[in-house]
């Protein structure tokens, strides 16, 4: 079974960083699509970082892009998370998401190509 570890959160204040990880451990073979999600209390999910394992270039939320750095190591299978330049607004718990795309579309852009999911780690920024 595909098990998703998040590790990183914390609290930090406004302008800092902090950097997850998310290791893919339990299965035999790397999952092509890995992502990043964020959610506060009464609202939905929000993909905020994704890439397609095979491709290049990673995909970002506007609310994150230019701040927030998406990459993996393929031989770790470790997806990693940097977040610079935080604001409040960016207090969420993130989780980790991953999965394999379907045949017929761009890999890994339907989100519900992403099935399975960490358990989350929370990031804090205070003012």
């Amino acid at each position: 079974e595909v098990q998703l570890v998040e590790s990183g959160g914390g609290s930090t204040q406004a302008g800092g960083s902090l950097r997850l990880s998310c290791a893919a451990t339990g299965h035999g073979a790397s999952l092509l699509c890995m992502g990043w999600f964020r959610q506060v209390p009464g609202q939905g999910r929000e993909r905020i970082a994704w890439l397609y394992t095979l491709g290049r270039t990673p995909n970002y939320a506007d609310s994150v892009k230019g701040r927030f750095t998406l990459s993996h190591d393929g031989i770790k299978n470790t997806l990693y998370l940097q977040m610079n330049n935080l604001k409040p607004d960016d207090t969420a718990m993130y989780y980790c998401a991953a999965g394999q795309p379907r045949i017929g579309g761009v890999p890994c852009h339907p989100e519900d190509e992403f099935r399975f999911w960490g358990q989350g780690t929370q990031a804090t920024v205070s003012a």
